[in-house]
């Protein structure tokens, strides 16, 4: 049983007590007892404790700074949206494969931002940019947002902010299951509320510190329930033995989970896995024992953005893969909307 993430550890930037949401969190933190210390910046975070770097990291992943956002232009997220909004960074799961890792560098710990209502400014202009078309918006390419929010509620204030727009819609994904404080929020069908999924394989050996599957379908059912857009990704689909038959069990257990009422809205993203040559290095300096694959001779290689290319499977892998869970999808949930396979 994974329970809500508490960090052990809070900096607080002396900006974010100009914010109530700042005073708010240093009273919450407190309150609770948890150890707090200023910080002139998250870049001057420093003597994180632990005898080595494993300890460290680990530390570092249970450390929670409260700043204030300064970069308010929004990074694109295609496929999944248009804009990435800035919610908060870094994650308290421990999944192996992750791109976070890189794009994290030496600064693994959890943020959250203060100035939601700027943030929520700046999502309003990139809307009217773009009015009359609808405007996506990703709050979790930086971070797992629902494993924080138990703490923060801004991800609920985003909520309930894009449940009074007309042209902006807003998404997320999660692996844990601490939800309930979402259900009761107002998001009038604005908010799709997807869940990462896997196989057993992939869940037990690579993502350590999440919530395990049948949480995460059973938060699935709570949410579809309380009427948000559900959706699924499946990511990273990742070749094992007896892959065909691990994709086929998850499907079977959403399947026996999930009640017909909440079925005709569903979407589904499929990643497969991949990985940059950085995050290799980092991956094993994270995780040393990872049974994790990254050999770069049995992938193809595939440019990037950035010019740092990723190495993805073969063409006819990745087409085994794509079909097998294409097929799944249309035999166990036929009402569903495959978004895209990448």
């Amino acid at each position: 049983m994974v329970k809500p993430f508490v960090p052990q550890l809070i900096y607080i930037e002396p900006r974010a007590l100009e914010y109530p949401r700042g005073v708010e969190l240093k009273e919450k933190f407190e309150k609770m007892g948890l150890e707090i210390r200023e910080t002139t910046s998250h870049n001057q975070v420093r003597n994180i404790p632990g005898k080595n770097h494993l300890q460290q990291y680990r530390n570092a992943k249970s450390t929670l700074v409260v700043g204030v956002r300064k970069t308010l232009k929004f990074d694109t997220s295609k496929p999944s949206a248009e804009y990435a909004i800035p919610l908060a960074t870094g994650c308290m799961g421990h999944c192996h494969y992750c791109y976070l890792q890189t794009t994290m560098g030496s600064k693994p710990y959890i943020r959250t931002y203060v100035n939601v209502d700027e943030i929520l400014q700046q999502a309003q202009q990139y809307m009217e940019e773009r009015a009359p078309e609808i405007t996506r918006f990703e709050a979790s390419c930086t971070s797992d947002i629902v494993g924080v929010d138990h703490l923060t509620h801004s991800l609920k204030d985003a909520i309930e902010y894009f449940g009074k727009t007309d042209m902006g819609r807003l998404r997320f994904v999660t692996k844990f299951h601490h939800v309930d404080h979402l259900l009761d929020a107002e998001h009038n069908g604005r908010t799709r509320f997807r869940f990462s999924i896997n196989a057993d394989f992939v869940i037990k050996n690579f993502e350590p510190g999440t919530s395990p599957l049948e949480q995460r379908i059973e938060a699935a059912v709570k949410v579809a329930n309380a009427g948000y857009p559900l959706g699924f990704i499946i990511a990273p689909i990742y070749i094992h033995d007896g892959w065909q038959e691990g994709y086929k069990a998850l499907f079977e257990k959403m399947d026996a989970s999930l009640p017909k009422n909440v079925r005709d809205n569903i979407t589904f993203e499929m990643i497969q896995h991949r990985f940059t040559k950085p995050a290799k290095r980092v991956i094993q300096k994270n995780y040393p024992k990872t049974k994790l694959e990254l050999n770069e001779e049995e992938r193809r290689y595939k440019w990037g953005r950035y010019g740092i290319g990723k190495y993805i499977y073969q063409k006819d892998q990745e087409q085994e893969l794509r079909d097998t869970l294409e097929d799944y999808v249309a035999h166990y949930f036929p009402e569903a909307k495959v978004e895209y396979f990448t």
